[in-house]
């Protein structure tokens, strides 16, 4: 394993989720702010995590697998991380969300859009 496979990992990630903005109309990259907003809460508080847990010694990070590039004491793989995977569990949860719209849509036109059965 190369120091660069953990970030192609990411950017995979990231592209293998992509069509769930462009297909199911997600809509996550499009709501930019609403996405920083929801970003920055979860990157400060598990990046205050981990530079408290790797100062307590409680857990470090081989540097044969990270590209050497750190913020303070976090490697820039821990911060791609807590990027990338949140933006995937959202674009994730939307689409879902736009799937089940969906057919819960075409069942009410089904059954005439009164709602009863």
């Amino acid at each position: 394993m190369s120091s660069f496979e953990y970030l192609a990992l990411m950017g995979a990630c990231l592209l293998i989720t992509l069509p769930l903005e462009l297909v199911f109309s997600a809509k996550v990259y499009r709501r930019w702010k609403i996405l920083i907003g929801s970003l920055v809460p979860i990157v400060l508080i598990f990046s205050l995590w981990d530079v408290v847990a790797i100062s307590r010694d409680h857990w470090t990070y081989n540097p044969k697998y990270v590209t050497g590039i750190h913020l303070g004491n976090l490697p820039l793989e821990e911060i791609v991380f807590f990027i990338v995977i949140p933006i995937c569990a959202l674009l994730s949860y939307e689409a879902v969300g736009t799937v089940l719209n969906f057919f819960t849509k075409k069942a009410k036109s089904r059954r005439g859009g009164n709602g009863s059965a």
